[in-house]
């Protein structure tokens, strides 16, 4: 049996005709470039988000990147974030020449320690991005309650966390902005890349949509240097389609973390938290353990996949490394080399689980 991080084909399969169906009526439409599918699409997605705006762009890494450009952060300026996540989140803050603060992360949760962000503040910091790392909501109460104190800008990474929130209020509605990457393997996700910027600004909305198109308001007329940011319309389709499915995909996430929890519980894993602040949707399924190596290949040797996120932290990565030499994060460190994810997606069946957590007994 081979069993994979994330089954794209099975979710298709369910979803096969509904797709088929919507993409052959935009094929007919032939409005290929923000045309009706990407409005409906950002509309549904403000209305799920409890946003007044959301705005389809390319990528998730082009959300984070145009949001920080319309929340004004730019040369000379520090942005404090984690070093324990993909690194999309500080290319963004290096696309605007800001210059990116990693500190420390929280032992259980492995978001950002809110400790380590107030103590990082200096006369340049402008602005924090929380990262909801693998579907684990920040808390963005006492987040928002220490940036508004220092007048810091927030942009949230919601590449993780689509449909976490907070006592029912959504990642993404917390800030001034929140950036959604759709790639294929996030829980919601296109196929392809395609992102999304949530904000309650109509300032930066607009901003926003401007910079995506070239620096245009009408059509050959630009007022400032722009780019070339769209959603895809074709990917808007497949994203509507899923967007109807989303809270039983992160419920089916729910039911697979209980599942391993209950199968593991004779074990000396560090599962991942729940620690009530919010409602986790387990975008991956990261644990630790002294013996991830052997784990893995035990693992491996039954063809069941695993992964590390993340192998190297930020602030060691060779780009930014230079810049980092007196950085010290302990907890960070520690995480890293201990840390594998399992496999998880709404339709992992409890026998598959049974067979990873066996083999998993069985290498312990």
């Amino acid at each position: 049996m081979n069993i994979p991080m994330v089954d794209l084909k099975e979710q298709y399969a369910q979803l096969k005709d509904e797709i088929s169906e919507n993409m052959l009526a935009a094929l007919e439409a032939a409005q290929f470039i923000l045309g009706p599918n990407v409005q409906a699409f950002e509309k549904e997605a403000a209305d799920y988000l409890g946003v007044k705006h959301c705005i389809g762009v390319a990528s998730g890494t082009d959300a984070l990147h145009l949001a920080l450009v319309a929340a004004g952060i730019g040369q000379g300026d520090e942005v404090i974030t984690t070093p324990f996540t993909f690194i999309a989140t500080a290319e963004a803050i290096a696309y605007v020449g800001a210059t990116p603060v990693f500190v420390d992360i929280d032992k259980d949760t492995f978001n950002i320690d809110l400790a380590q962000v107030e103590a990082a503040i200096t006369d340049k910091t402008r602005a924090v991005i929380p990262v909801h790392i693998f579907g684990q909501p920040v808390d963005m109460n006492a987040l928002k309650t220490l940036c508004d104190a220092k007048n810091l800008k927030i942009v949230e990474d919601c590449a993780q966390s689509f449909g976490a929130h907070i006592n029912g209020k959504q990642t993404g509605s917390f800030a001034d902005a929140g950036a959604f990457s759709f790639f294929p393997s996030k829980n919601l996700g296109g196929y392809g890349d395609g992102g999304l910027i949530s904000t309650n600004s109509d300032k930066m909305a607009e901003d926003i949509r401007v910079l995506r198109n070239h620096g245009s308001t009408k059509q050959y007329h630009h007022t400032v240097i722009g780019y070339n940011s769209r959603l895809d319309e074709l990917q808007a389709v497949i994203l509507r389609t899923k967007l109807k499915h989303i809270d039983n995909y992160n419920n089916n996430r729910r039911r697979v973390d209980e599942t391993y929890k209950a199968m593991l519980a004779d074990t000396d894993i560090q599962m991942p938290l729940d620690n009530g602040t919010g409602h986790h949707v387990y975008h991956q399924y990261t644990c630790l353990h002294p013996q991830r190596d052997k784990i893995m290949q035990a693992l491996r040797d039954k063809n069941i996949a695993c992964a590390i996120y993340y192998p190297i932290p930020l602030h060691k990565q060779d780009v930014f490394a230079a810049d980092c030499k007196d950085t010290v994060l302990p907890v960070t460190d520690s995480v890293v080399q201990n840390c594998f994810s399992l496999p998880v997606y709404p339709e992992l069946s409890e026998d598959k689980i049974k067979i990873i957590t066996d083999t998993i007994k069985t290498a312990l």
